[in-house]
């Protein structure tokens, strides 16, 4: 079962989940690191990514894992205030360059193409003193953070992600406030904050486009968290509806603008604004763009990052008592099947995977595809010897092998998350969803492969797996 010649394979991390040194040599603090310090329970244990697997000063102990795999693509993201402590050009660290360029160089002296993402949810804390994403400010100050990277880096770096996850992160940040700055805006604060991180994308997108594209021959996009979902009741209608409304708001909401028209989905507008009149507000929740913004965002992604773990039913469920919240104006409930495998919040649906891609390819014109994450966790207790969670991956192979060989969906690159077991949010060390196990309680963060590792590095010599 081959894979398309030069297809790529690679695994996914973030800084704040790996690096640690969370203030070793000049770095400026991130919301994580304010928002950990406070403790209060927000984090399993009161858990940090202080240390977390000390990639910061272990980076070659992970260029050997790297090279273990033989992968061909690596997908790290840049920590923000590690660059520029205080979120800005005023000052710039320069040995926070030097850990960057030493992780492209020897990525590319091993034959392993960097994927980048400039933004992975830890915002200098100075920006979010500022207002953050909550404030119209933060889309110059992310523009000229991006082209300080595209700047420094661009000429060895050809694969862009701005900014990661935007979907959950407006939703968990500004929404719920379960993520920092842990303060909810219910109803407000996620729509608030994904218009500026749309702007804010487009507008370093433009900035690649007429500053560095032409040199430097780069691609940009940014990455969508995405389930795949299905009618609870695929008889009733209202059921249908309820699962179009959920990827319309999860998916389409960010997509839509970027690959088509600049705008938001019409079942997103019409669904905010009915809610918001019953609500007593003069117009709608959702803020809109402008017609000169959406000629701006529109064309403005290279490719299409797609991150999927897990596949939910959902049913319509109607806001009788007008509750305010983003998640209440969709008027759904979700679950899973009751048959379904889980490990924790993941069920495991292999087939989902290949339903959302091909949606992808039927809705957003057959565009080039990369999954740039996806996985699945351990359940304690952990084993090296993972061969259930293989099984998983091996299932979700099969699946983007039809994608691609049946389906005709041009998928280019498949990432794993993650390399190593690290700090999951507001999970902490729980949740393990590592090719390499690292044990968290040795200072040396020793890295032992799973066999899971060992079963991918296969794969990957073979670029596809074997007939089953």
């Amino acid at each position: 079962m081959a894979f398309p010649a030069g297809f790529g394979w690679g695994v996914a991390t973030s800084a704040y989940q790996v690096e640690g040194g969370w203030d070793a040599d000049g770095k400026g603090p991130c919301v994580w690191d304010t928002f950990t310090h406070q403790g209060g329970e927000r984090v399993f244990k009161n858990q940090t990514g202080d240390v977390a697997c000390g990639s910061y000063t272990l980076w070659e102990e992970d260029l050997k894992c790297i090279k273990q795999l033989g992968l061909t693509h690596y997908h790290f993201s840049l920590s923000w205030s590690r660059l520029l402590p205080d979120g800005t050009t005023g000052f710039i660290n320069q040995k926070g360059i030097d850990y960057y360029n030493k992780i492209i160089d020897d990525l590319l002296f091993n034959g392993v193409t960097p994927i980048v993402t400039l933004y992975h949810f830890d915002l200098p804390q100075a920006l979010e003193d500022q207002g953050g994403w909550l404030s119209e400010e933060i889309i110059e100050s992310f523009d000229k953070y991006a082209q300080f990277c595209f700047s420094t880096f661009g000429d060895r770096v050809r694969q862009w992600i701005t900014i990661n996850e935007p979907n959950i992160f407006a939703l968990l940040a500004y929404e719920l406030g379960v993520f920092p700055p842990g303060v909810p805006h219910l109803g407000t604060g996620g729509y608030q904050a994904a218009h500026n991180l749309i702007k804010a994308h487009a507008r370093s997108w433009h900035s690649y486009d007429s500053l560095f594209r032409k040199e430097q021959k780069g691609v940009v996009s940014f990455s969508l968290f995405s389930p795949w979902v299905e009618p609870a009741d695929p008889d009733s209608v209202t059921d249908q509806e309820a699962a179009q409304r959920a990827i319309a708001f999860c998916l389409d909401f960010f997509a839509k603008p970027l690959f088509i028209d600049g705008d938001y989905p019409e079942v997103v507008k019409s669904q905010v604004a009915s809610m918001s009149k019953k609500q007593g507000y003069p117009s709608s929740r959702l803020p809109e763009f402008t017609e000169e913004e959406k000629r701006m965002i529109k064309g403005t992604a290279d490719f299409f990052a797609v991150q999927y773990y897990t596949t939910r039913l959902v049913k319509y469920k109607e806001n009788k008592t007008g509750e305010l919240g983003a998640l209440q104006d969709v008027e759904i409930e979700i679950l899973p099947d009751p048959s379904w495998q889980s490990i924790d919040w993941v069920c495991v649906v292999p087939w989902g995977i290949r339903k959302l891609l091909k949606y992808i390819m039927d809705t957003y014109n057959n565009p080039v595809i990369y999954i740039t994450e996806n996985g699945f966790p351990q359940g304690d207790p952990v084993s090296l010897d993972d061969t259930q969670r293989w099984e998983y991956f091996r299932q979700t192979f099969q699946e983007l092998f039809k994608a691609i060989h049946v389906d005709k969906v041009n998928l280019k690159l498949y990432c794993i998350w993650a390399l190593l077991d690290n700090f999951e949010w507001t999970q902490g060390y729980s949740h393990r969803f590592g090719l390499f196990h690292v044990d968290f309680e040795d200072p040396a963060r020793p890295r032992t492969p799973y066999t899971s590792a060992k079963e991918y590095a296969k794969i990957i010599q073979n670029n596809g797996l074997e007939e089953p």
